[in-house]
């Protein structure tokens, strides 16, 4: 069973690609969503036990979020409550075209920051569980937040399980340190957190955020990747981090809000090979053309799920085809609206056995 850790929010979007001055006051779509949260939902989609570990507050917006995610296929035995504190918000604007999408935070107050370690019961969250997953974005909130989700790795690798983190750095977060910069608190704390990790999660952009670590001929403003050159940024952090022994980076190229490149790398300390999806037929590298994107948010959250549950799937474990099947998974993430990757194992492997003309199924 795989246990996820982090804060689940409300998700405030307008209809299509309006804009929120447009749309308020007036209608929005309200969903729940959160990184970590995202990766659990994704795992019981695809067939696979998943438990969700995070702080709720004791209201009606609580027992939402609960239901839910119950509803999904995900265990909530493990959720914690408190009086005190609200249910974060982000509100996210779709874009098109020369247009990115935005997203606004409102996340001051949240219950899952105002709660420090000892507020879990550890103890209940953990039996049956063998891969915990975590990310940057939960210890970004508050020292108490950065507290527990170092606890809740550390407990996992006491308890002999694996553990998958995705440095996720979101620079408009990590500001609860007034005078220290967002990336180099990131910096500090991740480099704590990723002492307890045996695969990392990133993008083409995170690397270089917290870690310092850059990959050579990659202009990311200009949507040019060289996706060998990630390669070197994963050997050079399995050097800084011996107890990492997988590195996966997603592989973004983006054109347009609605035009992006998309694959993956998934690097192997043992054996110092790199290994990459989606393939053509001559077994080269060549990412799968998105070209009209329905919802990119939340993409390397399914690619995260996609990857372990494929490595923990018989059928599915060798690496090369893992990582063929959460690229996948996550490429059909971009056709569906909300945080949530409303996706099953079959389809996935559709899409892996190429299936990709998108044509009606009767």
């Amino acid at each position: 069973m795989f246990l996820g850790f982090g804060e689940i929010m409300m998700r405030v979007a307008p209809a299509g690609h309006r804009r929120l001055a447009q749309v308020l006051p007036g209608s929005v779509d309200v969903t729940f969503a959160g990184a970590e949260a995202n990766v659990c939902v994704s795992l019981a989609l695809l067939g696979a036990q998943s438990r969700y570990l995070t702080m709720l507050p004791k209201n009606m917006l609580g027992d939402s979020v609960v239901a839910t995610l119950r509803g999904l296929g995900v265990d909530t035995s493990a959720i914690a409550r408190r009086a005190e504190g609200r249910l974060g918000v982000y509100y996210v604007e779709t874009g098109a075209n020369q247009r990115g999408s935005t997203v606004t935070y409102d996340r001051d107050y949240s219950a899952i920051s105002l709660a420090g370690p000892e507020e879990y019961d550890l103890t209940a969250a953990f039996p049956g569980i063998r891969w915990v997953h975590a990310t940057g974005i939960t210890p970004s909130l508050s020292e108490k937040a950065y507290r527990a989700t170092l606890e809740v790795v550390r407990e996992a690798k006491r308890r002999g399980c694996t553990v998958s983190c995705d440095l996720n750095y979101r620079k408009k977060l990590w500001r609860w340190r007034p005078g220290t910069a967002p990336n180099l608190l990131a910096r500090e704390c991740m480099t704590e957190v990723l002492k307890s990790v045996d695969l990392l999660i990133a993008n083409e952009e995170d690397a270089a955020d917290v870690l310092d670590i850059h990959a050579e001929g990659t202009n990311i403003e200009a949507g040019k990747l060289n996706a060998a050159g990630y390669q070197q940024v994963a050997r050079e952090i399995t050097k800084r981090f011996p107890n990492i022994s997988r590195v996966a980076v997603t592989l973004r190229e983006s054109h347009s809000a609605d035009h992006n490149n998309w694959g993956a790398m998934l690097y192997e300390r043992d054996g110092d090979r790199s290994l990459y999806a989606p393939l053509d037929a001559a077994g080269n590298y060549k990412p799968y053309e998105i070209r009209d994107i329905v919802d990119r948010v939340g993409g390397g959250d399914s690619f995260a799920a996609g990857l372990m549950f494929a490595l923990n799937t018989k059928e599915h474990s060798e690496p090369q085809r893992a990582l063929q099947f959460a690229v996948a998974a996550s490429a059909l993430k971009h056709s569906i609206i909300g945080d949530f990757n409303y996706t099953s194992r079959e389809e996935v492997e559709a899409l892996m056995g190429g299936a990709a003309s998108g044509r009606v199924r009767r």
